[in-house]
């Protein structure tokens, strides 16, 4: 049995250099003095801060698919992965969806070369509200056993102006990405292995989740759906009462990054390829202050919040595979 060590994080901003030549004169100038300080060794730093943790992700081992997001461009996807393969004596390889939002910061999937088939087939949804949404960018990875694993990442737009007010973005984005959904089933069949994951910006609870993306916490549901839009289970659900989120605002907990697998994954049927296994947020005493265990953030060089010994303003989380070792 094989098995794959799935992880996904919000990095928090992973910029280019302040006055990169690799950004364009829009963006320069859109971003402002949001990156004044964002220096060379800034941005060192901080990629070693996350290699740092991202290092110790499967006991050491370090992971076999990685989705991230808010980073701006290849070349500071180009330093982590370099980082990364450095720390681990390993050889990771990452696509990255370059789209049009308006703080240029994008999602990208980093993979073990040596344990997933080098052509990866790649496409991006951009969905057009006043302001353009960041992509849904859906990869297709393949196994060494022959098996091929759909991942969607997702980046919802955010709660700035109010929860409640930025609501009809997330549920415009999750109709979307469901009749997208639909596509795949379509080209790959009803048992498509599909995984969704990324930072929704809403919780496991919420109605763009629930009755839009149609992720939810009923196994048994899953299981048996033969609707057209099918049923996702949403594997952080579990965590809502654990006292921990992978963000935190004020005194209040979020699962806001999220795992979801198709019901293929989730079915007990055994010429089926993967089971899921186990699934967790990644809280190392490192990543995490204070009594609601806020993850620490690293900020920028012109913020108050500041913290050249900070990660992130998410945590990690991670999800366990298994596959049969003989190609179906």
């Amino acid at each position: 049995m094989t098995k794959h060590h799935i992880y996904w994080w919000n990095l928090e901003n992973l910029f280019d250099v302040e006055n990169s030549p690799r950004r364009s004169e829009f963006l320069n100038n859109h971003l402002g003095k949001e990156l004044d300080g964002w220096s060379a060794a800034i941005l060192d730093q901080k990629i070693a801060n996350l290699t740092a943790v991202i290092s110790k992700f499967n006991n050491g081992e370090g992971p076999d698919i990685l989705g991230v997001c808010e980073v701006e461009n290849e070349y500071v996807i180009e330093l982590l992965i370099d980082a990364m393969s450095a720390a681990l004596n390993k050889n990771y390889g990452f696509v990255i969806s370059e789209g049009d939002d308006k703080r240029g910061i994008d999602t990208a999937l980093i993979y073990d070369k040596t344990k997933y088939g080098p052509e990866q087939q790649t496409f991006s949804l951009r969905i057009i509200k006043k302001n353009t949404t960041r992509d849904l960018f859906q990869v297709h990875i393949n196994t060494a056993n022959g098996n091929k694993l759909v991942c969607v990442l997702n980046h919802w737009p955010s709660r700035s102006g109010g929860e409640l007010e930025s609501e009809p973005f997330r549920i415009m984005v999750a109709e979307n990405l469901s009749y997208w959904i639909e596509r795949i089933y379509e080209e790959q069949g009803d048992d498509a292995n599909i995984i969704l994951m990324g930072d929704f910006n809403d919780n496991p609870y919420n109605k763009s989740i629930t009755a839009y993306l149609k992720a939810i916490n009923n196994k048994a549901l899953v299981k048996s759906n033969r609707v057209r839009l099918k049923y996702f289970y949403n594997v952080m659900h579990r965590f809502l009462d654990a006292q921990i989120g992978t963000f935190v605002f004020g005194n209040e907990y979020n699962m806001l990054d999220q795992f979801m697998i198709s019901k293929s994954i989730l079915s007990e049927k055994s010429e089926l390829p993967f089971k899921l296994s186990t699934a967790e947020i990644i809280a190392y005493p490192e990543l995490t202050s204070g009594s609601y265990q806020k993850p620490v953030k690293f900020g920028r060089p012109n913020s108050s919040t500041f913290n050249e010994k900070g990660f992130s303003d998410h945590l990690p989380i991670k999800m366990v595979l298994n596959e049969k070792d003989t190609a179906v």
